[in-house]
């Protein structure tokens, strides 16, 4: 990859229930511990940019019917802001996370930004109403939210609803396919749903493909990447909120990733739910790091 990187640190928690034996959800240390591993000194950014968050907490908003959705809403505007305070046409952007809330913010930057597409790759479609989450956790509920399902403190802010068009999305990798009330609800939708199956019996590279041509038959401004480590198979990164057995292999993801990191309409990427505190010896996050490391930089092993 030839362009500037600026990596951007969002270390925000606050959009997933914790656990009975958790004192709060690990994933708020990825960006550390991803430095940990390398993965800054092999990128190389040009710009590293970090957004503290606030301490943990678990409370219910009645009114959105979201787990701690007043911080969900600030930390976004928060984020949004900084994306946008530094901005620069033709720069990578890599966003560490965190939970996959933190999409949200990076949508209200690029719908200030233009019309731009996303491709959702992640083993969960996290496209559901605040009444069918058994965690009221909006990390589970963010793909819902930017294209405006739900409650509209968290899916209006700014009076930007939609962030992102339905249309203009392709969402793929969910194994979640068993729950079909779950499944039904990004069926009805205008997104562009490739679950395993049928994301295994398209191809990797023609799914990259085919998002990359609607990207450029609509004009969009550019497009951005949400990559939810859950959608590798368990016995690759088990170091996640939400367990699924089924998913794809490194191979898989490099054939999926690399036509569309390299795609000049890409705005960037964003990596989420990792957790550390299930992976204390680095055992699954080693080959993770190699691999996204390789796939960024179009390197072969």
């Amino acid at each position: 990859m030839q362009r500037n990187i600026t990596i951007f640190e969002f270390p925000f928690n606050l959009g997933l229930k914790k656990k009975e034996h958790e004192t709060e959800p690990g994933v708020r240390k990825l960006p550390d511990w991803l430095r940990q591993f390398d993965f800054h000194k092999e990128i190389n950014p040009s710009t590293v940019l970090s957004l503290e968050a606030p301490e943990y907490k678990m409370e219910l908003d009645a009114e959105s019917g979201v787990l701690n959705a007043d911080a969900v809403i600030d930390y976004a505007q928060k984020q949004a802001d900084l994306i946008l305070n530094n901005y620069q046409k033709g720069t990578f952007n890599i966003m560490l996370g965190g939970d996959c809330s933190i999409l949200i913010g990076t949508a209200l930057a690029l719908k200030k930004l233009g019309n731009f597409g996303l491709f959702y790759l992640d083993g969960h479609t996290d496209f559901i109403p605040p009444y069918l989450s058994g965690t009221a956790a909006a990390a589970g509920m963010d793909l819902a939210i930017i294209t405006g399902t739900g409650h509209g403190k968290l899916t209006d802010i700014q009076g930007l609803k939609p962030y992102f068009l339905e249309e203009n999305i392709f969402c793929a990798g969910n194994a979640e396919t068993d729950d079909e009330e779950y499944v039904e609800q990004i069926i009805h939708s205008d997104i562009h749903y490739f679950d395993l199956p049928r994301l295994l019996q398209n191809g990797f590279g023609k799914t990259a493909g085919d998002f990359l041509k609607m990207a450029e038959n609509k004009n969009l401004d550019g497009f951005f990447i949400h990559l939810d480590v859950d959608v590798l198979k368990d016995e690759l990164m088990p170091a996640v909120d939400s367990r699924m057995e089924e998913g794809i292999d490194y191979e898989n993801l490099s054939e999926i990733l690399k036509p569309l990191l390299h795609s000049p309409l890409c705005f960037g990427i964003e990596i989420t739910i990792l957790d550390p505190d299930y992976d204390q010896d680095g055992t699954y996050t080693k080959p993770f790091v190699k691999n996204l490391i390789q796939i960024i930089k179009n390197k072969e092993d």
